[in-house]
């Protein structure tokens, strides 16, 4: 029989060996059955409870207008939440929190999980290791957060669940907050160092004015060329009058005399204007043309240099008021859909799958050790002591269980 299995090993022969071996099988299979059920009534159940939660929405926007408000500017505030985001938690901080060593560590110390997890040296990273292995951290389809734990206890699992939300928001705010400050602190000495250079450049405008007498350039060199302009008419009007008089009079006549001194004084105001080294003493809104280009440019520096610094406050100043609030933020920033609740089924084991697998993983063990058997039982030589030990074995199996070969 084991010759013809041997050559010509059609499928009706194994089944055939298992037929003859079913009174082997079956009761083996019976008794593991046994074994594995009442190993898997001796591992302990494990409930696992789930936490909900998503970040807060961004509230940013109702900050942002009291910041316009203080400002007039709105678009200073969206520039600050663009560049620091102070109020806004992605996911992927959130979850670096909940992963974090500080997060896991607070949690084992509060419900004395290295006694759970029976380490007996008191190993901190034995006991996150193990922790770890019941704790999972999951985004579902709608984008928000499942905090889930499995533990023996049900309500150990929902209030470490819990825990962890509390962990979470409470360590957010911290973050938010230290970042805030920071920001602070840098808006801060930017702020203060815009209040500087404003002052600075209204203390160097102020002086150039006081030392020229300087208003504003443009209407008062506007103002100095429009008397220039009327002296100019004046003096051309006083040189036909002293002409006429020195043709009418003559040149000894005091009529004379009268329209040259007007024209004399009329030729040194002009001249003033145009080429004197100083201001008149008796004005202060004209000054001396040849003076413009000089004056006019350093003017416009002191000028230039105070709108810019203007424009850079308009800025500074709501995101420092910005800052400053945020700063003093401790608000939710955690929004727990769902609390965890003690689950009333239990999570695992699942002793059916672990039966059934275990069964099948016997059969196929039991498999080729009934080929094998049937093998050595039916053979005439063999071809060193091992198989004739081997032989004698599976014939005392075969009288043990009754066997029909």
């Amino acid at each position: 029989m084991a010759e013809n299995i041997k050559k010509n090993a059609k499928f009706s022969d194994y089944i055939y060996v298992l037929y003859k071996w079913k009174k082997f099988l079956f009761i083996n299979l019976l008794v593991a059955a046994v074994i594995f059920t009442i190993m898997s009534l001796l591992i302990p159940n494990t409930y696992k409870a789930t936490s909900v939660v998503m970040a807060a929405p961004d509230n940013s926007a109702s900050l942002g207008g009291i910041t316009s408000l203080l400002s007039g500017k709105t678009s200073a505030t969206s520039i600050s939440s663009k560049l620091f985001g102070v109020s806004s938690s992605s996911n992927d901080v959130l979850f670096g929190i909940l992963n974090s060593r500080t997060a896991i560590t607070a949690v084992i110390k509060k419900f004395d999980l290295i006694r759970y997890y029976e380490i007996k040296d008191n190993n901190m990273d034995k006991a996150i290791r193990d922790f770890k292995s019941d704790v999972s951290f999951d985004p579902d389809e709608n984008g928000m957060i499942e905090i889930s734990v499995v533990n023996k206890d049900p309500q150990v699992s929902s209030l470490i669940a819990n825990y962890f939300v509390q962990l979470l928001d409470s360590m957010n705010i911290k973050l938010n907050v230290e970042q805030a400050r920071n920001n602070r602190i840098f808006i801060e000495q930017r702020y203060n160092k815009n209040v500087s250079d404003l002052r600075a450049g209204e203390d160097s405008l102020y002086l150039f004015q006081k030392k020229y007498g300087i208003i504003a350039i443009p209407q008062q060199l506007e103002a100095a060329i429009k008397a220039s302009a009327e002296l100019e008419a004046q003096l051309s009007e006083k040189e036909l009058a002293s002409n006429i008089s020195k043709q009418i009079y003559g040149i000894n006549s005091p009529q004379y005399s009268q329209a040259q001194q007007q024209v004399s004084f009329l030729k040194n105001k002009i001249e003033e204007l145009k080429s004197s080294d100083k201001l008149s003493d008796l004005s202060n809104v004209f000054f001396p043309f040849k003076e413009v280009p000089e004056m006019g440019l350093q003017y416009y520096r002191y000028f230039r240099e105070i709108e810019i610094q203007t424009k850079i406050m308009e800025i500074m100043l709501p995101m420092y008021e910005q800052a400053k609030v945020d700063e003093q933020k401790s608000i939710p920033t955690i929004m727990v859909i769902d609390n965890a609740v003690p689950p009333e089924l239990k999570y695992s084991p699942k002793r059916a799958f672990i039966i059934i697998g275990l069964l099948f993983l016997s059969l196929f063990l039991f498999l080729p050790f009934v080929f094998t058997g049937e093998k050595l039982i039916h053979k005439e030589t063999y071809d060193n002591p091992l198989q004739l030990m081997g032989s004698n074995l599976y014939k005392r199996i075969v009288k043990f269980y009754k066997l029909k070969l």
